[in-house]
């Protein structure tokens, strides 16, 4: 397997993707919530909850998927080393969370559906995650939503980021993140059909009725996909689709366009730069890049603008309750 040593994410990262971030951080005050709430309100209270109730990968726990995962972070040159936990959950999903102490979380539902060459283009694709900075924004950004959604204006002014619209913007960041990590993937395992079968895993293979499934016939779904451009009033659904036309905005593109994305970028003059070595470097130590720190009075006023809020929810329970 090809190693990438010193690879910057910028070196792959999706255009689209830093287009759609830098269309999110626009909002004033948006990035430093994103950055701060990862470490005073979520990323330790899910850290205890994984080790309390899930299996962390290691030598002597999962030997086998350890391997795998540490081939992956030596190849993306991923440092430090996040953690890796196996939830039991029939879901086949996996997840990258963290900021200080980044983690992957894969369910069984996904481990007893593939094979070694998926698993590495699953644990590749989580590490790019990790790789290009998204767990801090993605899942802070949620949490912060989701405060919106329950308490409006009580603080931060999220109400106003929920009402102004920014709410489309970031799920329009979320799907674009996801075509960066899926580069990570195809750089890693260096074979473009692994990924796309991991793809079409996810998109509706039976374990019991895989052998029926052909990936040539989901690339050939992939194309009459796109060609359903051709209706302007399919365009039309298609955006309705991925922004709540169905009671739920959409975290991810469709599997059939992610994998037309990635056909293309794997026979672009980019891929084969970096895969020759030619890619930019990483100019500071460690994987994840993140803002720089705020100053300690903007820290300080945070931690006690958090308080309130954290008070303000258990006043409502309390009432609630009552």
């Amino acid at each position: 397997m090809p190693t990438y040593t010193g690879i910057s994410s910028e070196a792959f990262r999706h255009p689209l993707d830093r287009q759609a971030e830098d269309a999110l951080r626009s909002v004033p005050g948006f990035d430093l919530i994103a950055s701060k709430f990862v470490e005073f309100v979520y990323e330790r209270p899910q850290y205890v909850y994984l080790m309390g109730n899930c299996i962390e990968v290691g030598p002597r726990q999962y030997a086998s998927l350890y391997h795998v995962f540490r081939e992956c972070i030596r190849d993306l040159d991923v440092s430090p080393e996040p953690s890796l936990f196996v939830a039991q959950n029939p879901q086949p999903n996996s997840y990258a969370l963290g900021q200080e102490h980044p983690y992957i979380v894969i369910n069984t539902g996904l481990l007893d559906l593939i094979g070694e060459a998926e698993l590495r283009a699953v644990l590749a694709h989580e590490l790019g995650h990790i790789k290009c900075g998204h767990p801090i924004l993605s899942q802070m950004a949620i949490w912060a939503m989701g405060v919106a959604s329950m308490l409006g204006e009580l603080t931060f002014g999220l109400g106003n980021l929920v009402s102004s619209g920014l709410i489309f913007a970031f799920y329009e960041w979320r799907r674009k993140a996801e075509l960066s990590a899926d580069r990570a993937a195809l750089l890693v395992t260096d074979d473009l059909k692994c990924v796309m079968q991991s793809m079409m895993i996810l998109s509706g293979v039976s374990e019991k009725r895989a052998h029926e499934c052909s990936l040539e016939e989901f690339i050939r779904q992939s194309d009459r996909y796109h060609d359903l451009d051709q209706d302007e009033l399919n365009q039309v659904y298609k955006f309705l689709l991925y922004n709540g036309g169905q009671g739920v905005m959409l975290s991810h593109p469709f599997p059939v366009e992610r994998i037309r994305f990635l056909r293309e970028w794997s026979n672009s003059e980019e891929y084969r730069q970096i895969r020759s070595g030619n890619y930019r470097r990483a100019t500071a130590e460690g994987s994840v890049d993140v803002e720089a720190e705020a100053s300690r009075a903007e820290a300080e006023r945070l931690r006690r603008q958090i308080a309130e809020l954290q008070q303000e929810i258990e006043r409502l329970s309390r009432k609630k309750g009552g």
